[in-house]
């Protein structure tokens, strides 16, 4: 949050009619088609892919890498939307990035990733706009007068001499969809949603196409999919409410499609809903990060990609829109908060993803952005700064600076432009900034960007994932997928590869899945739609319709049509699965093991939960009058031999 959001929340209470139209260009495919450049010449210190284990990212040796990160914005726009595009004066602290990244009118390229790397930089979080994907145009000689070799290329093509370079030079990059126009973010600018003023399928469309692009890329690292998701003039956005602005489901289909069509390979990272509502007091409002996360998460089809993310300044708060004057409240900033106050806070609005392990959202969290002005005199917004880059570099968080690079001068060698920027250059390329004496956030940048974190492997543990059929299918095995649709016509739910069903929900539809190499590598699946595999004097629920996997086969998914059991899919096992096992009943309370493992996966609803030991063969349920035909009952039996301890612990 850049800019501050009193004026987005001036305009709620004053603008009248609609958000003008974002750029409307040519189709994106007659632009995104050459590959970009490979990455080369840098020092090896991490392997690529990037992946998850539990809250840490490990790279492809399962060594931790910590993402110590700086934004370098410009791609995705500077202008503030009125006025002369060509004025400096009306983009965002004077400075005109041409929509391609800062700095490159000013430094030479080789020059400023050096200057980023002895920040102790290891990646850079990389925005750019949908616009300029799309913008045929050559960039000014001027914006890139420090690196003519960049002339008379789109900001889409000096966006892949960027990445070259970083990636050249050893650097990870996360491609960040920062806004649909190229123009500053984030007020009421036609950028608040990622489908604001086009389909969320045409969205996806333009991820696809660019991590196409750069495929071929080892060190292009992640997808982070939209910034700041926030209220326009007349919606809010939810998380999970099945509509047109529900940016949960939206995150899942971009998510989705981009490891499954374009590179599998890529972390994705997911930022909670930024804003909400008026910011008037007594009007609900608030900025709920990644809260929702703890009831509602995500399951992608490569299960260890996920990464959350959440954005923290000193001058906003938890239900504070940042403003002054017109829409400012009287909640608390975060830079008003004690120190206690202050952890309370990050921790239930981001820190417990991480934190809480063993949980259905579980997954590395990464601050991908905060910032300070170098010329901040205030008591209160240093002191907040103090307190987050300590909380930070306690918990050994990932993190990027907001921003990295700026202008310390304007055209005319006057001071000016983003005193927030860790790296400043003036007219003449002359640096100032962290690196440099006189900056007071040096003391705090150093020990964050220096203390050493955990490092080495990071062992594999179980893993949780959610299955939520609320509103679509949740299909979550690519092996299933490549078979087709199994029970036309019901809600579907199917674990990841990999994984095993450990628990439904009574009602609500939801499931849980846990890490599990049960599956044989061969063999497909069955879909079972009646009691033909109970064995004669098998009857574990008596007077219970009963879907119950073949022998030596397990659960890995559920269908249903309405609140009605459909079908239930079983896969075959490896290695010889025991029989027997017990009846769990779910249907008048919850019943899971000692603990909860996996967390609560089906908030406010009847759960039942295998043990960690034991495997789902078959589900129960009832179509008795006036009694509800979800699921009832489990039936659980024991995991054959070693795997009873250790099979969680694969995959």
């Amino acid at each position: 949050m850049k800019s501050l959001l009193r004026a987005v929340f001036c305009a709620l209470l004053l603008v009248a009619g609609a958000v003008s139209a974002p750029f409307a260009g040519p189709a994106l495919a007659a632009q995104v088609t050459a590959p970009a450049p490979g990455a080369g010449g840098g020092a090896e210190t991490w392997t690529p892919p990037l992946s998850t284990r539990g809250r840490y990212i490990v790279d492809a040796q399962g060594n931790r890498f910590r993402l110590s990160s700086g934004n370098w914005d410009g791609a995705q726009g500077s202008w503030n939307g009125s006025g002369d595009r060509n004025d400096p004066a009306t983009h965002h602290s004077g400075q005109n990035a041409h929509g391609i990244p800062i700095g490159l009118d000013r430094v030479p390229l080789p020059t400023l990733v050096a200057d980023f790397r002895a920040l102790g930089l290891n990646s850079i979080r990389l925005p750019f706009s949908n616009e300029m994907l799309r913008d045929s145009a050559a960039v000014p000689d001027a914006a890139v007068a420090a690196n003519p070799a960049l002339r008379g290329r789109t900001p889409l093509q000096v966006y892949d001499a960027v990445v070259a370079a970083l990636t050249g030079a050893g650097f990870a990059v996360i491609l960040n969809n920062h806004t649909v126009t190229t123009r500053w973010c984030c007020g009421l600018d036609g950028n608040e949603r990622w489908n604001s003023g086009r389909s969320t399928a045409q969205w996806a469309d333009d991820w696809v196409l660019l991590a196409r692009r750069y495929r071929d890329n080892p060190r292009v690292v992640g997808a982070d999919l939209y910034n700041e998701v926030r209220r326009d003039v007349f919606d809010d956005p939810n998380w999970g409410l099945g509509d047109n602005h529900d940016w949960h489901a939206a995150a899942q289909e971009a998510a989705d499609r981009i490891l499954t069509e374009a590179n599998p390979n890529l972390l994705i990272v997911v930022e909670g809903i930024n804003w909400f509502g008026l910011p008037v007091d007594g009007f609900p409002h608030g900025r709920p990060t990644l809260t929702p996360v703890r009831t509602l998460s995500h399951t992608l089809v490569a299960s260890n990609k996920l990464v959350y993310s959440a954005h923290f300044y000193g001058y906003t708060g938890p239900r504070h829109s940042g403003a002054t004057g017109i829409g400012e409240t009287s909640d608390l900033r975060y830079q008003d908060m004690t120190a206690a106050e202050l952890e309370q806070t990050l921790y239930d609005q981001a820190f417990f993803v991480s934190a809480e392990t063993g949980a259905h959202f579980t997954a590395p969290v990464w601050i991908s952005e905060f910032g300070i002005g170098a010329d901040e005199t205030g008591a209160a917004p240093r002191t907040w700064f103090d307190r987050l880059t300590g909380y930070l570099t306690r918990s050994d968080a990932d993190f990027a600076y907001w921003p990295l690079a700026g202008w310390s001068t304007d055209a005319q060698g006057n001071p000016g432009g983003d005193s927030w920027a860790l790296l400043r250059y003036d007219a003449a390329g002359r640096r100032s900034g962290v690196l440099d004496p006189g900056d007071w956030r040096t003391a705090r940048w150093s020990p964050l960007a220096t203390t050493p974190g955990r490092t080495g492997p990071v062992p594999a543990t179980p893993a949780w994932y959610q299955l939520t059929t609320d509103h679509r299918d949740h299909n979550a095995s690519l092996s299933t997928r490549a078979t087709g649709d199994w029970d036309s016509g019901a809600r579907k739910a199917v674990c990841p590869d990999g994984a095993r069903l450990a628990g439904l929900a009574h009602t609500g539809g939801r499931g849980l899945c846990t890490t599990s190499d049960l599956r044989a590598p061969t063999g497909g699946h069955t879909v079972v739609r009646d009691e033909r595999y109970v064995p004669a004097g098998g009857d574990w629920a008596t007077g219970y319709t009963k879907f119950q996997c073949p022998g030596g086969q397990f659960l890995i998914g559920y269908s249903l049509r309405g609140e009605r059991v459909s079908a239930a899919l079983c896969a075959p096992a490896r290695t010889a699965l025991p029989g027997g096992g017990r009846t769990l009943w779910f249907d008048r309370g919850d019943n899971r093991p000692p603990g909860g493992p996996g967390g609560d996966f089906g908030y406010g609803n009847y759960k039942g939960q295998c043990l960690p030991t034991e495997y789902a063969a078959g589900i129960a349920f009832t179509t008795r009058a006036a009694t509800r035909p979800s699921p009832a009952a489990l039936l659980c039996r024991p995991l054959p031999g070693p795997d009873a301890l250790q099979d969680g612990v694969r995959g």
